[in-house]
Formats: structure tokens, C-alpha cells, sequence
């Protein structure tokens, strides 16, 4: 292969480097595009259902009368591929039902924390949000949160601190609207099983379902012992009170708590009931 001469080699000129540049930049800039739907992914761990509901049956049919109005907000995905939805699955899922193959959207470049944040932001104040939702939404904004308020200084006591001087939580209950205590009830739903779930948010469709404070209660107890409270319910028709629920949270962490105490304490009227060890 013959040598090449120093005046075979091209540098590049001004015009050149500024061009390049200039494309980078525009290349971070918010735009709003025409994006297949078929190339919008799924957000991580996205805690908010679309359901066929009645307000769904409205959007469909704005939609299909109108059109999207408010473009729907995706990033890039982190894996190179399509975009990941931040805001606007309920708007996607009318355009998709409409038979639309694009949809109007703003991409924007977001970090996983920012991304996370916007994406609660964005549908935490709807009416008809689910229990457990609401309770994996504040999960993933506080842990996004924490990210975001962590301090380099490895000898700080303070990581997860926000740099308005308040911790974490604190300033989510701000942002929320709720109490600290309240937010960490609803995160501890977080911890049930799926069918305990479904009976905290009433999707059963036998009609079964477990008032928020038992469900708190319950989500202290290991998934084993979860899964013979839904034996238990299943097979006596009857729902753990808040007393009881209360009781079975004392003994587990006593070790003390095993089938026979759930079945007994649960089937028995509040005069006949007795702890069986």
C-alpha cells in the first residue's frame, strides 16, 4: 500500500468544525416529532395502569374527533432503539385504538432520574389513581430523589439530603401534597403480593378487598405468610380487620406467627377470637 504525502491528508477547516458542532447541538435540542408508535417502548417500572375505563372511552373519542392536543413526552431509549414513553401512555394507548400508526411527541434528552420524576409528576395528581400506584410512584420519585440529592463528600451523613436543606422525603411530601408518614404507608404497600395488591386497589373480580390500613399491616409479614392470609381469605370469604391485621404483624416479629394463627384468629368473631400457638 503505497505512503500517502503529507498533501494527500485533509484537515479540517473552520467551517467544518463549526458545522459539526452545530449538528451536535441541535441534535440535544427539544423537538417535536412525528414518531411510530410501534418505536415508542414501555417506561421502566412505569406504575401506572391503562385501563379501559369510562374516561378512556372519552379520550378515544376526543382523539378520534380532534386528535392528540398535547403531544406525548419521550426520550431517546438508553438502549439506542425507539424512544421510551415519560408522559402520555393514556393519549398513545386513544391513538393506538384509533388505528393511528404516529403520534406527535416531544423528545427530549433526560436522564433515568429525570425521566423518573417527570413521569410521576406527570400522572400523580389523576383522580383515579390506584393505591399501590401511587405507592410504587412515590417509591421510584424518592429513590430518584435521593439520586439526584446525594452528596460526593464521602464522609457526609447526609446522602439522599436535597439541597434546599431538607431530606428526601420531606421534600417529596411537599411536592406531593402529603403528610412523611402517610407517603411511607402508601410506599409500604409496595411490599404485598400481587394478590393482596389487587385486593388494596379492588380489581377483584370476586369482589374480595382489604381496607388501606390492614393492607399496611400486612405488607410487614413475609410473602409466605401473605400468601396463606389469601388462602385464608379465599377459603373462609372473610378479610383480615385492622385489629387482627395488627396482631399478625406483633407475632411475626415475635416468630410467632404461623398457618394455625391466621386460620383461627381469622375465622373467629371478635368475641371468640384467641391467639393459637
Amino acid at each position: 500500500m503505497p505512503k500517502k504525502s503529507i498533501n494527500d491528508i485533509r484537515v479540517p477547516t473552520y467551517d467544518d468544525l463549526f458545522t459539526n458542532e452545530e449538528q451536535r447541538q441541535e441534535a440535544k435540542l427539544e423537538k417535536i416529532m412525528e414518531v411510530p408508535v410501534e418505536d415508542i417502548q414501555e417506561f421502566k417500572n412505569h406504575p401506572f395502569r391503562v385501563r379501559n375505563d369510562e374516561q378512556m372511552s372519552e379520550l378515544v373519542k376526543s382523539v378520534s374527533e380532534n386528535g392528540i392536543l398535547v403531544p406525548v413526552l419521550v426520550r431517546p431509549h438508553p438502549n439506542g432503539h425507539g424512544y421510551e414513553m415519560i408522559s402520555g401512555h393514556r393519549r398513545m394507548n386513544a391513538a393506538m385504538v384509533n388505528g393511528q400508526e404516529k403520534i406527535q411527541a416531544i423528545v427530549r434528552e433526560l436522564t433515568d432520574d429525570q425521566a423518573t420524576i417527570i413521569m410521576v409528576d406527570s400522572n400523580i395528581q389523576r383522580e383515579n389513581i390506584l393505591p399501590t400506584e401511587r405507592g410504587f410512584a412515590y417509591k421510584l420519585k424518592l429513590e430518584a430523589m435521593k439520586h439526584q440529592g446525594k452528596r460526593s463528600d464521602i464522609t457526609s451523613t447526609q446522602v439522599g439530603q436535597k439541597l434546599k436543606n431538607k431530606y428526601s422525603i420531606e421534600q417529596l411530601a411537599e411536592d406531593v401534597g402529603n403528610t412523611r408518614t402517610q407517603i411511607q404507608r402508601f410506599i409500604r404497600l409496595t411490599e404485598l403480593i400481587e394478590p393482596l395488591r389487587d385486593m388494596v386497589d379492588d380489581l377483584r373480580s370476586d369482589g374480595k378487598k382489604i381496607a388501606f390500613n390492614p393492607a399496611v399491616e400486612l405488607s410487614y409479614l413475609s410473602k409466605e405468610n401473605q400468601q396463606l392470609v389469601v388462602k385464608n381469605i379465599e377459603g373462609l370469604d372473610l378479610t383480615p380487620s385492622h385489629a387482627q391485621t395488627i396482631r399478625m404483624k406483633e407475632l411475626s416479629r415475635e416468630n410467632r406467627l404461623d398457618e394455625n394463627v391466621i386460620y383461627y384468629d381469622g375465622r373467629k368473631s371478635e368475641s371468640e377470637r384467641k391467639i393459637v400457638v
